[in-house]
């Protein structure tokens, strides 16, 4: 059996309406900060994974748009597949330093964190 709601914010904050005229604001049109006042965190990864390691790059703010180009940007550099959601990009591979010098030559302000 489901989950019991209690309260209308248990629908993840969206409700029907009847209106013929209501539109549903987004939250989508979020801006991406410039470069330099990104703090990225570059995190290496062996959870989940089957063993095989991934880096993990974290703390990206702005849309998801920015968000995946950014990591298009990085994985044709390091030439593996990898993954951008939930504001977190995952490419294949150790491949830490490689994308820490290419983000900060782009002028993100980057730490590496753990390993």
């Amino acid at each position: 059996m489901g989950k019991k709601l209690n309260s209308l914010e248990d629908l993840g904050g969206f409700v029907f309406s009847t209106n013929k005229d209501f539109e549903f604001e987004s939250e989508e049109n979020i801006n991406t900060p410039a470069n330099g006042e990104q703090r990225l965190e570059a995190h290496l990864d062996k959870k989940n994974r089957g063993g095989k390691v991934a880096t993990v790059i974290k703390g990206f703010e702005g849309n998801e748009e920015d968000l995946k180009t950014l990591a298009k940007k990085l994985k044709t550099l390091c030439g593996v597949g990898g993954t951008a959601k939930d504001g977190e990009i995952i490419i294949q591979g150790n491949f830490r330093d490689k994308i820490t010098d290419y983000l900060v030559k782009e002028g993100y302000k980057v730490k590496r964190v753990g390993g």
